[in-house]
């Protein structure tokens, strides 16, 4: 029987959001530690880039919620367990983290948990729900934020014999590099998002939901053009809006609103987001509920942008005010314009200055070997 460390990571689906970036670089770094790696999943565009020779993939319906299914994947979590003699089972959401939960107390293997996000708790059997996360061996907030609002909501649900600790989440810098950016592929996005060169383009990446900000992105836009002028330079809002039609429909009235349809773009997707950062002279987000982490202040640090964003949650963590970034008042529009003015009207060797301490920043503390290492090394804890 081999004595190699075997983790097996369950998410519901592998996309591009933070915590599935961090599971599929994980895998990867588990092989690289001379360790076996294994992850269940529904499905989810990453699939595709996973190296199949280093990290084996069983699809199974983790993603819903429905309390037959969760008992189903129970039961082929079991089986996945007790076959390849996994040693530590890492569930990264609530749903696959009940089925983990109960597959590790049925084969007495070791039970991880990551708290991902600020989950909603609107009574007692919601945030029971929520718990699960809590039930582990060994619980990672990804945040200090969150680690607080671990304290402060689930303080009965903690186990002082349980170890509960913050791992931050990481970006791989290399690939977050705008010095690996060519002119060539910065002119092809420019002219796919029809944006001439020579105007300033401030970026607010994100999906399109409520909370993101965007409408108060675009008043903020609007009060902007009255200081400096209509149209002096372009805002692209990169986002898809996963089936919230609705809310798409209300923010472009409120683009039309403000007369800003030649000068604010909707983008759904990009798939190279570094060349989207490299042609942007300042990154938005405009959050006005915490972000667990804020990955967007992260990546844009290590791209070397200025980045501008809310006062609350992970970005008060991720940025050095007025050194690595700008923070504004949350939910403020007229805060957030005055802000854009600021950076737009800064210098050159101020700008870059920001720039090269944010990615300084970011490499010291938010890297993907850092946060991967962290991870590892707790790991071989629990089992030695």
């Amino acid at each position: 029987m081999s004595s190699k460390l075997k983790v097996l990571q369950v998410i519901p689906r592998l996309g591009y959001g933070g915590a599935e970036t961090g599971c599929y670089d994980l895998a990867h770094y588990l092989h690289e530690q001379d360790s076996f790696s294994f992850i269940i999943t529904s499905g989810g565009e990453l699939l595709k880039y996973v190296d199949k020779k280093k990290v084996k993939i069983i699809r199974l319906p983790v993603q819903s919620k429905n309390p037959i299914l969760i008992l189903f994947n129970t039961l082929i979590i079991t089986l996945v367990v007790l076959f390849f003699n996994i040693s530590i089972v890492h569930a990264r959401s609530r749903a696959p983290a009940w089925s983990c939960f109960f597959a590790s107390k049925i084969t007495g293997r070791k039970f991880v948990t990551t708290f991902h996000g600020t989950y909603n708790f609107k009574n007692s059997i919601k945030k029971f729900y929520n718990s699960v996360m809590l039930k582990s061996d060994l619980i990672i907030a990804g945040s200090n934020f969150i680690f607080s609002h671990i304290n402060e909501n689930y303080f009965k649900y903690l186990n002082a014999k349980k170890k509960f600790l913050v791992i931050f989440r990481g970006i791989n810098t290399d690939y977050f590099d705008s010095s690996t950016i060519l002119d060539s592929d910065e002119d092809k996005l420019l002219k796919k998002w029809d944006i001439k060169r020579g105007k300033k383009i401030i970026l607010m990446p994100g999906r399109l939901t409520e909370w993101k900000g965007h409408e108060i992105f675009i008043e903020a836009i609007n009060l902007v053009n009255r200081e400096l002028g209509h149209e002096a330079f372009y805002a692209v809002i990169l986002g898809n809006d996963q089936g919230r039609t609705i809310y798409k429909k209300k923010l472009i009235r409120l683009v039309e609103q403000y007369r800003l349809n030649n000068q604010v773009k909707f983008v759904d997707e990009c798939k190279k987001m570094p060349i989207a950062y490299k042609i942007a002279n300042i990154v938005v987000s405009a959050s006005i509920e915490p972000e667990a982490f804020g990955r967007v202040a992260v990546e844009a640090q290590s791209m070397g942008k200025p980045i501008i964003a809310s006062n609350i949650g992970g970005s008060n963590e991720t940025i050095i005010d007025n050194k690595t970034g700008i923070l504004f008042e949350s939910g403020k529009a007229e805060s957030l314009s005055k802000k854009i003015i600021e950076v737009l009207q800064l210098d050159e060797t101020t700008l870059k200055s920001m720039g090269n301490e944010g990615r300084k920043n970011v490499i010291k503390k938010f890297n993907i070997e850092k946060m991967c290492f962290s991870t590892y090394s707790e790991y071989k804890k629990l089992i030695n």
